[in-house]
């Protein structure tokens, strides 16, 4: 699967329906301790968006200085790659991961986008999942908070072929379900 085509055609499914989600989160502030998804189920893929300070998987705000920060990232970094491990979608769907693309200005990662204030670093990422049945979709079991004790909040949205949800989920919770599902 080309992720390319799939992130156009993502954007055109969502694109009446995001441009209120998108408002709202622009006026979000950077929270330490909260991360933000994004998840779309469209035709044969699951994406999920990330959007998350620095701090949640690291400690700290800043390219790394020393030796031990340079590991952190390192190692946080090498997690979020092994994406699968973090977000178990619902077996139903059959999903393997796809392309990860992960940035961040203080890790040199990807391309950024600027207007962060001074001091707060973000770590983003978009997932891809290929999937044999995305549509049967009706949760993720979330790795996140086992894997990164920075972090105490997930906020997400989800557009699926059920409809659109908002869920937040506080440590210690781990399913992230929509559609239903409990």
């Amino acid at each position: 699967m080309n992720f390319r085509r799939v992130l156009p055609a993502l954007a055109l499914t969502g694109l009446m329906a995001a441009a209120p989600i998108a408002a709202m989160a622009q006026a979000r502030a950077h929270v330490h301790g909260q991360l933000k998804l994004d998840i779309a189920i469209d035709g044969p893929t699951v994406v999920i968006e990330m959007e998350s300070p620095l701090d949640n998987f690291v400690g700290y705000e800043h390219a790394p200085k020393s030796e031990s920060e340079k590991k952190m990232a390192d190692d946080a970094v090498a997690q979020l790659r092994a994406a699968d491990q973090l977000f178990k979608i619902d077996p139903a769907a059959n999903c393997k991961l796809g392309p990860v693309a992960l940035r961040s200005a203080a890790l040199g990662l990807g391309k950024t986008e600027t207007g962060a204030g001074e001091g707060h670093a973000d770590l983003d990422g978009t997932f891809a999942f290929n999937c044999t049945k995305a549509t049967e979709a009706k949760f993720i079991e979330l790795g996140l908070f086992g894997a990164f004790k920075g972090l105490r909040q997930v906020d997400a949205q989800i557009v699926s072929p059920d409809g659109q949800f908002k869920r937040t989920l506080k440590r210690p919770a781990t399913r992230l379900a929509w559609g239903g599902s409990k």
